[in-house]
């Protein structure tokens, strides 16, 4: 009976270190430095799939870390993206236009970036290699779709209301990546127009891709700042709440199927 009792407390003594980790991070892209976040459950035992996390124009701020920490709760290892260096933040539009526009105007800076981070996740004791993924947010989706059009070697590539007109025409076969967009049909940022060209685009490239469309929401639709962001800065952004529950929902089954 005491040796019964001993081993439950165990048990519950384990259950009770057990925890989400997160740690700040360094790795290089060049000789420039980018601090991005890494989250895992050290629960779990084995190599697990990779998810990459590209957060919004303000760079690698709260809501990239609470995505990468729910990920890590469904076994993945995740890594918050630095695009902009040094772990670089805005906290105004100005700046953060500033920031993403340096990286958009500049594709091989972009693509060193993004590979430098995928590699050094790839290369974590806890990650099996190959198996990776990358999640976007508004300039965050860009940034991976492009990616997914430069054939980097990705399992699977998410983008949450992200812009999705770009200069790159990708041929039959280029794309190597499984393609989920989730998009607001209000948000202005990304017209209808833009819609039916990516979706041309994809078809011409013969892209595994599926692209969700949520009537009546706006830009910005997953994050729970948003309609503080729109009041303080005069933007045009809502948070969805049902958006953000569906499209995480079907994130999570895209993942599932996609990664081993």
């Amino acid at each position: 009976m005491k040796s019964l009792l001993a081993f439950s407390l165990l048990l519950l003594s384990s259950s009770a270190v057990a925890a989400i980790v997160g740690k700040d991070v360094e790795y290089r892209a060049g000789d420039t430095v980018m601090r991005g976040y890494l989250a895992y459950d050290d629960a779990v035992k084995g190599k697990r799939a990779g998810v990459l996390v590209v957060p919004e124009w303000w760079g690698a701020n709260d809501y990239g870390r609470k995505r990468a920490r729910l990920l890590a709760g469904e076994g993945y290892v995740a890594l918050v993206v630095d695009m902009y260096g040094n772990g670089q933040i805005a906290d105004n539009p100005k700046d953060a236009g500033a920031l993403a526009g340096s990286v958009n105007k500049n594709p091989p800076l972009a693509y060193a970036r993004f590979d430098a981070a995928r590699k050094f996740l790839d290369g974590q004791p806890n990650v099996r290699k190959g198996e990776t993924a990358a999640l976007g947010y508004c300039f965050g989706g860009s940034v991976v779709l492009h990616m997914a059009r430069a054939g980097m070697p990705l399992k699977a590539v998410a983008s949450y209301h992200g812009v999705l007109a770009s200069d790159v025409s990708p041929k039959p076969g280029d794309i190597k990546a499984k393609i989920r967009v989730f998009h607001g049909e209000a948000d202005p940022i990304v017209p209808p127009e833009q819609v039916e060209a990516f979706k041309a685009e994809m078809a011409n490239a013969r892209a595994d891709y599926m692209l969700v469309a949520y009537p009546g929401v706006k830009h910005t639709f997953t994050n729970r700042e948003a309609d503080s962001y729109a009041a303080q800065f005069g933007l045009p952004l809502k948070y969805d709440a049902e958006a953000d529950k569906d499209s995480w929902t079907r994130t999570l089954e895209f993942l599932k199927a996609t990664l081993n």
